[in-house]
């Protein structure tokens, strides 16, 4: 333990204040030493250059600049020249001549008994020159990073040379006095010696091992801090800036651009003690966040799945805002005559929504682009149409302002039904304080579910008032702000600025920008997440109309204004529940000992939190429990999907089959089929039951769990569109720890029953909660949303083979199922006559004819083998005949073939028969009498794993498809027919009964190893059922089950999660695994707390921080998919469907 907090301190807390400098005692003197002086070289020769320069201060930044490029620049050649030298070089040997010339240079651990070999590498010089490296590679990793390309070389070689530019003109300017101009070059040296020897692992870096993208975080920031400083002091000092006022608070004068620039300076200053707590992200995530919080709150986009699609979104974004900003300005130009509308702006009003709608339509990936653009080509132009007639007829202008008090009224209205009643009435606990939902659906009652889903009233209303909602009310609502904007502006005449109070006015091209960009968020948001739109309407109406008019600027501006920083409140909200739930003192549970000190630590740190929470809502970053405890601490920001391995992005193709599982895999490599079928069943059916209501409420980055019998799944809805859902699901481990299957007894037991009100038990009025139930559901940081949400999937169930095949009858009951099934295929396939007709066959069977042969081989046992001949002491043929002639005469029924009992079948029959009883024999080592050898011997033919070791079986080789397609099917199916046995046990006795049982299960029912890409292939093509024998080896057991699964519909509970506990929780796990290096597998953040499903949570967090089982890549749900949606709401609307419906009518 303490060797482990040494190793903390140095490799983490220290490393991270230098900016990677420590000292290694498990390295050499040479590499410490070397580490040592060069970061004094760093951090002294900037701080001595500046206290001896003097004018021109340019040229001093240039020649340290210069120096400090051509000192990376050799370290940087010779590091990767020693590491292109350890790929490409050979080693070269050399053996020492004699003891006596060679003794002074005899290493450490030599005896001096022999010549000792010397190694070393050939480093080119010149050429024909070259230096002896003796040197090998981890030495050379542990004195300096490797950086693999030469671009990569160049960039680390330019991003020093930038930090040294940068800082020491700032250092130059006299931005930095007295002690601070010292802590400015430790933080410029950190910035350099990150670039040679990084932080590994950095506070920040999501990944176990070598970061390489962390190694760029600190200059880049460092660059870009310096640049804004210059930006912001050149901008304070210029004077050419026009401030303006935004309720009252004055933007881009001089006094708030300088205050800007300090605060830069003090934030660089404090490099240090930042990245220590990982307060800024990788690179690549704060371009991916930045990207994505300006293309949402500022374009009303929806949220990215990676940096490039960031790039895409917000370049796609600017690109339809500068189309609609040439028609906005024109229309404000134009002159406005009471009560008319110009036709310029009923242009833009058309376009804007339908650019839209089009918007609003896409994900961050462009793949679905063309999918789309069938409907949108119809769509689109009629909006445009719709609107621009609405706009054109003026009234938006004649009817005010009582058009405007209906239009806000009608939003409310609806919203509160559509996102608040129906939704609450339809919980599972509604109001926390009845015990069953009032609008049930048609399975809440039912036992075990059999039907898909019914469609609902309820559901068809809610479907119906939000397509009212998103293409009626708001977009009027927008419209009417919009053309209120506009007609203010105009006629205003620049007397008096409404929204800008500063003279002389701004021109019309601000405006009309801020026209462009207002509409397009509102309108997005609008037909993206309806849900949160009444509640920021109804607030800015009644706070700015009504309470406080004064502060009020126009209502689209503080419409605009209150749609951004209600986002941020419902992020503080999530986020203050989270902790006030996990700290609740009355619940709380402590995982370990650090928890029960660190509890009284947690109460003066409750004012320093709120203060967290409000910065870490501000800036998206999740407030993550240290080490699981009561003590909260902010972490770097994320953006909506904030974990930062990159999965598959493409779900329009099918993912290539995973590698079979090794033999004796538990079950958790053969489960995870199960979640890949679900996440498919999701795909078709997730985005329709959102807009159904089935799963409440919803809104982007929201997490849910599925919780059925088995399956539990986390399921994170990344992105939403109007009309497509982006998810990712992660699949939990069927039989879970004890933690976790304390916490999915939490969220699977009802509450209903619970009398308690407070210490004694009063009882409860029926079908309301009592007081402790209801008290105890509002500290949770889940609720249940729906307990009989159905999917398509399978029902699994497990017999262990062991019972089944204990005593010898039930044996000898799947051999003669082995011996008939063989037969059976051997009737029924296509290539029979061939092998009738085969010499290589025909000679190795003609023994059998002799009436005196007998097979004794020592695997055929008289308990195991109906047709044992106790007599002859082994099988012949005329006791195989007494046995199976029937049922072969039988099969040959089906296909008119001899079947005497001397005929080629009945022999060919007789030699499959004893191959493959010999072959489960052989795989049994000739033990098939005992339990643990026939299970395995009978797992290895299951596989397909014959071993044919008898001369007398060789005759098989002469077409493999007697094996393949006869004696492997054959031992498959005995399995089934032995699973039935149980069930029907005298039906088999009808060879008419057997035969179609047989043939039905080989149309219905796929028989195959779990490792068999057949396997894989069937449940995502939705067999109907399947049969597998699982070998498995865990915790010290060695069982072999029938696995049986049966397609059905299955009936899960689905929990919504507080989305704020799921990022702090995983951004904990983060922090304690990878920076403080917890490697115990017990550790107290991950025991089970019920209140926040802790143990669920962390487990479902990407290897190796968390183990789930499976992890889907991001899958894309969309609306026209879901066959009862389209029953509500129709089909969508594309060229080739009105072309179909104006066939049909026609023919009609």
């Amino acid at each position: 333990m303490g060797s482990q907090a040494l190793q903390i301190l140095r490799q983490g807390v220290w490393a991270s204040l230098t900016g990677g400098w420590y000292v290694d005692p498990h390295q050499t003197t040479f590499s410490n030493c070397f580490h040592l002086y060069l970061w004094i070289f760093l951090l002294a020769f900037p701080f001595l250059l500046y206290m001896v320069s003097e004018p021109p201060y340019l040229v001093v930044a240039g020649v340290y600049c210069a120096v400090v490029a051509a000192f990376f620049t050799a370290i940087k050649a010779v590091n990767f020249r020693l590491h292109a030298m350890f790929d490409l070089g050979e080693i070269v040997e050399k053996r020492q001549a004699s003891l006596i010339t060679d003794a002074p240079r005899l290493e450490e651990g030599d005896d001096g008994s022999g010549a000792k070999p010397k190694q070393y590498y050939r480093f080119w010089v010149l050429p024909g020159k070259w230096l002896r490296v003796r040197y090998d590679r981890l030495a050379l990793l542990a004195l300096l990073d490797r950086n693999r390309g030469v671009a990569e070389n160049v960039f680390a070689v330019a991003l020093a040379s930038m930090v040294a530019f940068l800082g020491f003109l700032l250092l130059l300017e006299g931005f930095f006095r007295d002690i601070w101009v010292f802590q400015f070059c430790l933080v410029i040296a950190s910035c350099q010696y990150s670039l040679l020897k990084s932080v590994q692992p950095d506070a920040a870096s999501p990944m176990h091992g070598h970061n390489w993208v962390i190694v760029y975080s600190r200059p880049v920031y460092f660059c870009l801090c310096c640049a804004l400083i210059w930006v912001f002091d050149l901008a304070g000092h210029s004077g050419h800036l026009h401030p303006f006022s935004l309720y009252g608070v004055t933007f881009f004068s001089a006094h708030f651009l300088l205050c800007a620039r300090d605060v830069l300076i003090v934030f660089a200053l404090c490099f240090p003690v930042i990245f220590l707590f990982g307060l800024l992200p990788q690179v690549n995530t704060f371009l991916m966040c930045l990207l994505e919080q300006v293309d949402m709150h500022i374009f009303g986009g929806t949220a990215t799945t990676s940096p490039l699609s960031s790039v895409y979104s917000l370049l796609r974004s600017m690109f339809m805002a500068a189309l609609l900003y040439g028609f906005c300005l024109g229309a404000i130009n134009a002159p406005w005559e009471h009560p008319h509308v110009p036709v310029l702006f009923s242009v833009f009003c058309g376009l804007l929504l339908a650019l839209s709608y089009h918007l609003s339509r896409q994900s961050s990936d462009p793949v679905i682009l063309w999918s789309i653009f069938h409907s949108d080509l119809v769509m689109c132009p009629l909006m445009a149409v719709i609107t621009f007639a609405i706009s054109a007829s003026t009234v938006f202008i004649a009817l005010q302002p009582a058009l405007s008090y209906i239009l806000y009224m009608v939003a409310g209205v609806v919203g509160f039904v559509t996102h608040y009643l129906l939704p609450q009435l339809r919980k599972q606990l509604p109001w926390f304080c009845l015990a069953h939902p009032v609008l049930r659906s048609r399975e809440y009652s039912q036992f075990e579910v059999r039907d898909a889903a019914q469609l609902m009233w309820f559901e068809k209303l809610y479907a119906w008032l939000q397509c009212v909602e998103k293409y009626v009310v708001h977009p009027a609502v927008v419209l009417n702000s919009l053309t209120e904007e506009a007609h203010l502006f105009v006629n205003a005449g620049f007397v008096r600025n409404v929204c800008f109070n500063v003279h002389p006015p701004p021109p019309h091209s601000g405006r009309a920008l801020f026209i462009c960009l207002a509409g397009m968020k509102l309108l997005r948001s609008s037909f993206c997440a309806p849900s949160l739109q009444y509640v920021t309407l109804c607030f800015t109406v009644l706070f700015f109309l009504f309470d406080y008019p004064h502060f009020s600027e126009t209502f689209l501006l503080d419409y605009y204004f209150m749609s951004i920083v209600f986002s941020k409140l419902w992020d503080l909200l999530y986020k203050l529940r989270f902790v006030l739930t996990y700290i609740a003192p009355w619940q709380i549970t402590w995982g370990s000992a650090f928890h029960a000190f660190a509890q009284p630590f947690a109460v003066p740190h409750s004012a320093m939190l709120f203060v967290q929470a409000v910065f870490s809502a501000l800036f998206s970053t999740p407030l993550n429990p240290v080490l699981g405890s009561a003590v909260f601490v902010t972490s770097y920001t994320r953006p909506v999907k904030f974990w930062e391995r990159d999965y598959n992005d493409s779900t329009h193709t099918c993912d290539p089959p995973p590698p079979p599982p090794p033999p004796g895999a538990d079950d958790n490599n053969l489960n995870s089929i199960f979640y890949e079928h679900l996440t498919r069943s999701l795909q078709h059916s997730l985005c329709g039951d959102l807009l159904l209501g089935r799963w409440g409420n919803y809104t982007t980055g929201d997490c849910f769990i599925l919780a059925s019998d088995y399956l539990n799944a986390l399921v994170h809805i990344i992105e939403i569109g109007n009309g497509l859902v982006t998810f990712q699901l992660r699949g939990l481990e069927f039989r879970g720890t004890y933690c976790q299957q304390r916490e999915v007894e939490a969220i699977t037991e009802g509450v209903e029953e619970d009398e308690g009100c407070c210490c004694c038990e009063p009882g409860h009025l029926p079908h309301v909660l009592s007081f402790n139930a209801a008290f105890g559901q509002r500290w949770l940081a889940w609720e249940v949303a729906a307990t009989k949400y159905v999917l398509e999937g399978y029902s699994i169930s497990d017999n262990n083979a062991a019972s089944m095949l204990q005593v010898f009858d039930l044996r000898k009951i799947l051999i003669t199922y082995y011996v008939k099934s063989i037969i059976y295929y051997v009737s029924r396939s296509t290539k029979l006559e061939e092998w009738l007709a085969n010499e290589t066959v025909q000679e190795a069977l003609r023994p059998c004819l002799n009436p005196a042969y007998v097979d004794s081989d020592p695997t055929f046992n008289l308990n195991i083998d109906e047709d044992y001949d106790h007599r002859a002491s082994g099988i012949t043929p005329s006791a195989f005949c007494m046995v199976y002639l029937d049922w072969i005469q039988y099969c040959n029924s089906r296909r008119e073939t001899e079947s005497e009992r001397d005929s080629p079948l009945v022999i060919l029959c007789f030699g499959l028969c004893i191959l493959g009883r010999r072959a489960l024999g052989t795989a049994s080592h000739s033990m098939s009498a005992s339990l643990e050898p026939f299970l395995y011997g009978l797992h290895a033919l299951f596989k397909g794993d014959f071993r044919i070791t008898s001369p007398r079986d060789e005759w098989v080789f002469a077409d493999m498809d007697l094996l393949n397609r006869v004696v492997a099917p054959g031992v498959r199916m005995s399995l089934k027919l032995h699973q039935d046995h149980f069930t029907s046990p005298d039906e088999y006795e009808d060879p008419v009964v057997l035969y179609d049982a047989i043939t039905s299960n080989e149309e219905k029912m796929l028989i195959s190893h779990e490792g068999d890409p057949v396997w894989r292939s069937a449940i995502l093509a939705n067999m109907p059922s399947l049969l597998a024998l699982r070998h498995v080896m865990d915790d010290g057991s060695d069982e072999y089950k029938i696995i049986m699964l049966n397609k059905r519909f299955l009936s899960f509970r689905v929990i919504k999660v507080n989305r704020e506990c799921v990022r702090g929780l995983w951004a904990g796990q983060q922090q304690e695994l990878v920076f403080l290096r917890n490697r115990n597998p017990e550790r107290g953040s991950i025991q089970n707390a019920k209140q926040a499903l802790r143990n669920m949570i962390n487990s479902s967090c990407d290897q190796p921080i968390g183990y789930p089982i499976y992890v889907s890549p991001l899958t894309t749900s969309y609306a026209g998919g879901h066959a009862q949606l389209r029953s509500v709401w129709g089909g969508p609307v594309s060229p080739h469907n009105i072309y179909t419906w104006l066939i049909s009518s026609w023919d009609r």
